[in-house]
């Protein structure tokens, strides 16, 4: 495995294999490339690559305002640069969001697209409480620990401080200003995207417990978006990615496979 920065400052990580259509993964806001390590490791003979989101780890942040665009060409000047025609595009939360608009703008890039945590149409209940939370982010310039309440079990954070420690850190580290930048996006997103232009074979996931990205978001997704298909992680909250990674890598492993 490789790691680099772009010339335009953007971190990565790139396993390279015989596999040509590398996996990327593009995880949430407030986190960085390192949550990916369950499936890093799980597909260390598959091509994978993952990085850092604009303004996240180490990967920089220079726009005052951005977009989702942004986040798209900040993926497509990564794999170009690293001479990589097609990719199996894998996107968490707001990562999910990027993804999706990398795909309206660059399906010829993709051989699947994988949608895991993914938001649409937030209720006038569910888009108030996002905001609320934004605010509290603004207005005390700290990420609160309540959301790897939301984002994992209690069974499980009992059984795994050291992850409870993990993600805390990646959390403390954000530059807010950058931070705050990338969560107002997300909090604000209007689903606004032209589904019709995505015509890779696309996999939407969420855990059965995800009170933000709910069953019934990726139910409507599935509903819309051509070529398709649903699985609900069983007994998984947003970070299903962790905490249920063999049921997640397991589903990846067996749609990249039958698309590659």
């Amino acid at each position: 495995m490789t790691t680099g920065i772009t010339a335009s400052g953007t971190f990565y990580f790139f396993n390279k294999k015989a596999q040509p259509a590398p996996i990327v993964f593009v995880h949430g806001v407030g986190l960085n490339n390192e949550i990916w390590q369950p499936q890093l490791d799980f597909f260390k003979n598959y091509s994978t690559l993952s990085y850092d989101i604009l303004g996240h780890g180490k990967s920089s942040l220079t726009k005052q305002d951005i977009s989702f665009n942004d986040f798209s060409e900040q993926l497509i000047e990564l794999i170009n640069e690293l001479k990589i025609d097609k990719i199996h595009l894998v996107g968490f939360s707001i990562g999910s969001l990027i993804a999706r608009n990398f795909a309206t703008r660059f399906n010829d890039r993709l051989q699947s697209l994988v949608l895991l945590g993914s938001i649409y149409k937030r209720s006038d209940q569910q888009q108030k409480i996002v905001d609320e939370r934004f605010n509290q982010a603004k207005k005390e310039l700290k990420l609160s620990r309540q959301a790897l309440k939301r984002w994992f079990t209690d069974r499980y954070l009992e059984n795994n401080p050291d992850t409870y420690k993990k993600i805390s850190s990646i959390l403390s580290a954000n530059n807010m200003a950058n931070f705050l930048r990338v969560y107002e996006l997300f909090v604000k997103h209007k689903n606004d995207e032209d589904f019709k232009k995505i015509q890779s074979k696309t996999l939407i996931m969420t855990g059965e417990h995800d009170i933000g990205s709910t069953i019934e978001m990726s139910q409507e997704l599935n509903k819309i978006i051509k070529n398709s298909e649903l699985k609900i992680v069983k007994g998984g909250k947003h970070l299903c990615g962790i905490e249920c990674a063999d049921d997640v890598n397991l589903a990846i492993k067996n749609f990249v496979d039958k698309n590659e």
